[in-house]
């Protein structure tokens, strides 16, 4: 969990090693706590447990080495907060282990995953559909963030105030990717990480406390409330999933929209404009109408146009063709899909849209076999049985709910 790794991470300052002795202590726990019980304090008895697996490390290394241990076990394990209790941002560990992992040692593509590792919590396997590249790929990047990691030696330690700027990029792309995992889970049986999605927001208002005046760390964090507004409303009775426009409206977050609005109102125009504003002015436009013939499509091709030259990539397009279908019809949306590279990393997203539009264009047989190939693709439960339920509706030759 971060929060032990941060505390043994900012006292001892070797990663991997304190990594490791997470690991270990965990380990510990699933076998002692379910027949012991769980203690008072759960992340304090993690903590001395990993520090001890660390001195046992330390002891069998050289005399130096056990020097060094000397001094570290003399230092009392810090209680940390119970449950319930809160603590000030400069001091969550969790935040100074986001700042760590995005040090300059390490290179870039590789502190995003090392800190979707290490904070989020995330598997190799989910970070690396995250970036839509194979497993193998993924693990490698881990591994040479830990090797850069352990040469950089005793210059890894925590971050001043003056580092967080030069970070702040990687740091927010991290929680953007911690939140979207937290909010539709690539894989397993439930289509939300509620603890993930509420971790990112937590953290982002930590970083938004630390840098009010930046721009883009508003920006993420409107994005974010305005999209995690929709929760409730996402799933039905059993956990099904359920599309935008056939959500609940009224089940939306009236105050987490009122707040993400706000932070899109106070932003955008007063500086140079980011992706993740422009997302959340997006997202504003969707929270704020009544419903999907009511949003105002035209506004949001133009931003998506905006964000197609920030952060060009495939998602932005899939987007802009949902919306450019919205005001120019199925076809044209389908001619923007067209534009994605068949070997760019989302063919099931690619699937599922392109069978969505076609429905729409009056070609039901086309979309039937999108929908099942999208339903294929995915390793998600809920996503898999939405589309396998859109496939038997076309097949039945029904209409869309």
């Amino acid at each position: 969990m971060p929060q032990v790794l941060g505390v043994l991470v900012r006292r001892y300052g070797q990663f991997d090693a304190c990594e490791d002795a997470v690991q270990e202590a965990l380990l510990a726990a699933s076998e002692q706590w379910p027949a012991e019980g769980v203690p008072d304090h759960p992340r304090s008895w993690l903590i001395t447990v990993a520090t001890r697996r660390l001195t046992d490390h330390w002891r069998s290394e050289s005399a130096r080495r056990r020097r060094e241990e000397t001094v570290a076990v003399r230092e009392p394990v810090t209680v940390v907060a119970g449950p319930g209790e809160e603590r000030p941002a400069a001091e969550d560990d969790t935040l100074s282990l986001l700042f760590l992992c995005c040090h300059p040692a390490v290179s870039p593509p590789s502190q995003v995953a090392l800190t979707l590792r290490a904070v989020g919590g995330l598997t190799t396997a989910q970070i690396a559909s995250a970036f839509l590249v194979p497993e193998a790929t993924m693990t490698r990047r881990i591994t040479r963030a830990k090797e850069s990691i352990a040469a950089a030696g005793s210059t890894f330690s925590e971050p001043s105030p003056a580092d967080f700027p030069a970070r702040l990029q990687v740091v927010l792309q991290v929680l953007y990717l911690i939140f979207n995992e937290g909010y539709t889970a690539t894989s397993g049986e439930n289509l939300l990480r509620v603890e993930l999605a509420t971790e990112a927001i937590r953290l982002t208002r930590a970083v938004h406390a630390l840098i009010p005046g930046e721009g883009e760390v508003a920006g993420l964090l409107a994005l974010m409330l305005l999209t995690d507004a929709r929760r409730a409303a996402r799933t039905g009775p059993d956990g099904e999933l359920v599309p935008l426009p056939e959500q609940d409206r009224a089940q939306w977050d009236a105050a987490m929209i009122a707040e993400g609005v706000s932070l899109v109102r106070a932003t955008l125009g007063r500086g140079p404009v980011g992706p993740y504003q422009v997302q959340a002015a997006i997202a504003a436009l969707h929270a704020e109408a009544p419903g999907t013939d009511e949003t105002d499509w035209p506004q949001i091709v133009e931003l998506y146009g905006v964000l197609g030259e920030l952060m060009p990539g495939p998602v932005v397009t899939m987007n802009l063709a949902v919306a450019l279908a919205q005001v120019a019809g199925a076809d044209a949306g389908l001619a923007v899909l067209d534009g994605i590279d068949a070997k760019a990393g989302v063919g099931r997203r690619v699937d599922a849209v392109r069978a969505h539009l076609l429905e729409r264009a009056g070609r039901p047989a086309d979309a039937l076999e999108h929908y099942l190939k999208a339903a294929k693709r995915t390793e998600s439960g809920p996503e898999r049985r939405y589309l396998e339920a859109q496939a038997a509706r076309v097949e039945a030759g029904l209409p869309p709910a």
